[in-house]
C-alpha cells in the first residue's frame, strides 16, 4: 500500500500527525482530483496553484473542530476529514449517491464529519455562519476551533467586517484566512483592494499576519498558531496567504481578460524541491506518489460513473409534500 493509500484509509489519523510527505501527497491528491472534476463538470471551480492554502490550512483540525472552507476548497478538505472521494465525485455528476443527493452539485459536504454543511454560492454569508460554529464551539466547552477560508473578492463583503468584528470582541476560536490569489472572477485585486487584506486585523484588536501561499509549511505555520491561539482563549486571527489561481475562474473560463499566467512558483514543485534537497524524499518516490493519486482518482470517477441517478426518492419530495 503506498502512501497515498494510506491517507485514504484512514483520513482523520494521517492528519494528526502529518509529515512533509503526507503534505505533498494530500496537493497531489488536491491537484488530480482537482483536474478530474474540470474535466467532468465545466462549471467547476479549480483550485489549480492553491493546493498549499487548501492543505496547510485544514491539515492540523482534530475531530472536535470544524472546517469552513471557501468554494475552490471543499472537495479537498472533505476528502481530508473522511469522506469518501467516489461520492464527492458522484456529486459532481449529479447522482444521488453524492453527499447532497442530487441537490447541490459541488459545495455540499457531510456535516457529520466536522464540516460546515455547504458552502455557500453567494460568497461571504458562510462567514457569518462560521463565527456562529465558533461560538457554538465555545459554549460546548472542548476547546474546539473553526477554520473559516475566504477569497480577496469576498474580504470586501460586509459579511467579513461583521463577522471578525463580533469574533473579535467575544473572543471566539475562529481562523480567518483569506486566499488572496488576485483575481475577483475577471478583475485584478489592485482595482479593488487599497490595502493589504491583513493589514485590517489592526482595526479589530487581533493578529494579522501575510504568508506565502505556495508554501504549504508557511501557511501551515502560521494557521497552526492562530489555531493554538484560539484554543487557550485568546481569540480569532486574520491570516493572508499570498496566493495564484493558475487556471480561470471556472474550469470553461476562457480567460480572454488575462495576459499570461500570473508569475508565482508551483506549491507542489516548491515542496517537492525542499523534500528531495533535504533528503526526505527521492523523485521516483515522489513521481510514484503521483501516479498513485491519479490511480485513486480515476478510480472514483469509474465508481462515481455507476452511481444512482436522481430521482424522487433522492431529492427528497416526501420530505417536501405531504
Amino acid at each position: 500500500m503506498g502512501r497515498v493509500a494510506d491517507l485514504l484509509s484512514d483520513q482523520a489519523a494521517q492528519r494528526a500527525s502529518a509529515t512533509p510527505i503526507d503534505l505533498y501527497a494530500w496537493m497531489v491528491l488536491a491537484r488530480e482530483l482537482d483536474g478530474a472534476l474540470c474535466e467532468l463538470n465545466p462549471k467547476w471551480f479549480p483550485c489549480y496553484g492553491e493546493e498549499a492554502c487548501i492543505v496547510g490550512s485544514f491539515i492540523d483540525l482534530g475531530p472536535n473542530d470544524v472546517a469552513a472552507p471557501h468554494y475552490r476548497d471543499p472537495f479537498i478538505v472533505y476528502l481530508m476529514r473522511g469522506a469518501e472521494m467516489w461520492r464527492l465525485v458522484a456529486q459532481v455528476l449529479g447522482s444521488g449517491d453524492g453527499y447532497s443527493r442530487g441537490r447541490s452539485l459541488p459545495f455540499y459536504g457531510p456535516p457529520q464529519l466536522g464540516n460546515l454543511p455547504w458552502v455557500a454560492g453567494d460568497l461571504g454569508t458562510s462567514l457569518g455562519v462560521a463565527t456562529g460554529a465558533a461560538l457554538a464551539l465555545r459554549e460546548r466547552g472542548d476547546q474546539g476551533v473553526c477554520v473559516c477560508t475566504f477569497g480577496d473578492g469576498t474580504s470586501n463583503r460586509g459579511d467579513l467586517h461583521e463577522a471578525v468584528n463580533i469574533a473579535a470582541l467575544w473572543k471566539l476560536p475562529i481562523v480567518f484566512l483569506c486566499q488572496n490569489n488576485g483575481w475577483s472572477i475577471s478583475q485584478p485585486a489592485a482595482s479593488y483592494l487599497s490595502a493589504p487584506v491583513h493589514h485590517r486585523a489592526s482595526g479589530y484588536g487581533i493578529p494579522g499576519h501575510a504568508v506565502d501561499g505556495q508554501d504549504v509549511q508557511e501557511v501551515r505555520r502560521a494557521v497552526r498558531e492562530a489555531i493554538a491561539r484560539a484554543r487557550q482563549g485568546d481569540g480569532p486571527s486574520l491570516i493572508e496567504a499570498r496566493t495564484c489561481r493558475y487556471g480561470g475562474h471556472w474550469a470553461g473560463d476562457d480567460q480572454a481578460y488575462r495576459s499570461g499566467k500570473d508569475a508565482a512558483p508551483d506549491p507542489l514543485q516548491v515542496l517537492a524541491d525542499r523534500l528531495v534537497q533535504g533528503g526526505m524524499a527521492q523523485h521516483d518516490v515522489l513521481a510514484a506518489m503521483r501516479e498513485e493519486a491519479i490511480e485513486a482518482v480515476l478510480a472514483a470517477v469509474n465508481v462515481a460513473r455507476t452511481a444512482t441517478p436522481v430521482g424522487p426518492e433522492q431529492l427528497g419530495v416526501d420530505e417536501v409534500y405531504a
